[in-house]
């Protein structure tokens, strides 16, 4: 956020102006706002954020386009059911705190999710607006700007939690899910407990998500928060490993949340696929995020990063991954993809982004073999044409292979980015936890308590990989769930 206003008078002022300026006019005919961006050839280079935020001006702006609807869809288009038109009208008094109060109610990570949700898919997807053919409101734009102005203004509101009760509560991760379950039973006054495998705190956050889209600090002031009403992080220990489910319950807690993602990379079985330069977008985004290799000059955690650098897949992840390798150092990075570029799942936004940066997209080609040279080092790979068949069971035209066209193009590094499959130690070391064939954790939809009535799981390891917002929006409802449960003494 920029031009971050130190008096209220500065927004009484803007607030009165835009009255002025709109007076006669409708809302809708308010343009929406855009938001500013590092140029591309600054930020290729760069893990500065790229998108800048909205100016006070832009955001009091922008929120006069809010119709305040009577029956608002974008609030059910939010899976963690922020009260969206509230936030916003907030925004348009001037009462910008306040506004960030509306969101830390119901969102444990707002800073978080006006960064990286696909408003788009979700909220501003049903905004009433699309039905006049006019541009939704920019949700998520606002959301960051009061989350972000919070933060800058030093004045950070703590929500209200209960008196203590006492019941210890524990949870498996510390990504999104975690995070947000953890939130919500703390302001139900128990005493909550989060068990990290790895040295940080904030999981697919802080290592599958780079800094130039998501920094660290950001998510680093919400866990804060967390501290600050009650919550508790341990890291360096594995559930299932490091301290068993059964110790837990020795020691105390009533009940356990699994939030543990789906850290385990899939691959495509092809050949070549185990030469020294081709590894998962997992492994690759985590040493960088996560341990500074390659952009961290005290780091001693190597990652290998070429000159040429091709990402297989379509999503988010497969676009982190190939800006990431332009950061650090690659000459030429490309996208390499099964379907057309319509079929992509990545954001529009961070599609964009990429070719702005100068990533080449090779769609409508699929690999089937990587070539080494003599030290086993990946040097070459065989794609195959492909064409689009009929629509698949989600929608998207299925891609099929052109038989025997192929081409073939030179590489020193290969990131897979095909997608993720549920972290398997924590089902594998529960005894009577049912799981999928898909080894999800299987659970009761409404409210996220599995096989066994004390264990209750979201996010990934349920989903078997989905968003942010989605995985948060499992915890607040399996924290609802378990404390209704604890309080009528089912559990």
């Amino acid at each position: 956020m920029t031009d971050q206003p130190q008096k209220g008078t500065l927004i009484d002022d803007w607030r009165r102006e835009l009255k002025k300026q709109f007076t006669g006019k409708q809302r809708g005919d308010i343009p929406r706002a855009k938001m500013s961006e590092l140029p591309g050839d600054v930020r290729r280079r760069s893990f500065d954020e790229v998108n800048r935020g909205l100016t006070a001006e832009e955001a009091l702006t922008e929120s006069h386009r809010c119709l305040d609807c009577p029956s608002p869809s974008c609030v059910q288009g939010c899976p963690v059911g922020i009260d969206i038109p509230s936030f916003i009208k907030n925004i348009e008094r001037g009462h910008i705190l306040d506004a960030a109060k509306v969101l830390k109610a119901t969102s444990a990570l707002p800073a978080v999710c006006g960064r990286v949700c696909p408003q788009e898919k979700q909220c501003e997807a049903v905004c009433i607006y699309n039905k006049m053919k006019k541009p939704p409101v920019a949700i998520g734009y606002l959301e960051r700007f009061a989350a972000d102005y919070e933060r800058e203004s030093g004045q950070i509101a703590i929500p209200e939690v209960a008196s203590a009760n006492g019941i210890k509560i524990a949870v498996a991760g510390s990504g999104p899910a975690g995070l947000s379950f953890a939130g919500e039973m703390a302001k139900y006054g128990y005493e909550v407990t989060v068990f990290e495998a790895l040295h940080e705190i904030g999981g697919v956050l802080k290592y599958g998500i780079p800094e130039f889209r998501l920094p660290n600090k950001i998510i680093d002031v919400e866990i804060d928060t967390l501290r600050k009403i009650g919550v508790k992080f341990v890291t360096n220990c594995i559930v299932g490993k490091t301290i068993s489910f059964d110790e837990l319950k020795r020691r105390g807690f009533r009940a356990l949340f699994v939030a543990s993602g789906a850290g385990l990379p899939n691959f495509m079985g092809i050949k070549g696929e185990n030469y020294n330069g081709v590894m998962s977008s997992n492994e690759y985004l985590t040493r960088i995020n996560l341990m500074g290799a390659a952009r961290d000059p005290e780091s001693d955690t190597p990652v290998l990063s070429g000159k040429t650098v091709a990402v297989v897949g379509g999503g988010n992840t497969a676009m982190d991954s190939v800006r990431t390798a332009l950061r650090v150092g690659a000459e030429r990075a490309i996208i390499v993809y099964r379907r057309s570029e319509e079929e992509m799942p990545a954001r529009i936004e961070e599609i964009k982004h990429a070719k702005e940066e100068g990533v080449e997209f090779l769609v409508l080609h699929n690999p089937v073999e990587y070539i080494a040279d003599e030290r086993g080092r990946v040097r070459r790979m065989v794609l195959q044409k492909m064409a689009l068949g009929a629509p698949d069971a989600a929608g998207r035209r299925r891609p099929e292979p052109i038989e025997g066209v192929f081409v073939e193009i030179d590489v020193d590094t290969v990131i897979v980015a095909i997608g993720v499959s549920p972290n398997p130690l924590i089902p594998s070391s529960i005894d009577g936890l049912d799981t999928s064939k898909k080894h999800t954790v299987t659970v009761d939809n409404d409210t996220m308590q599995s096989s066994i009535p004390t264990v209750f799981a979201g996010g990934d390891i349920v989903r078997g990989g989905a968003t942010v917002i989605l995985a948060m929006g499992d915890g607040r409802r399996a924290a609802k769930a378990m404390h209704r449960k604890i309080s009528d003494g089912e559990i």
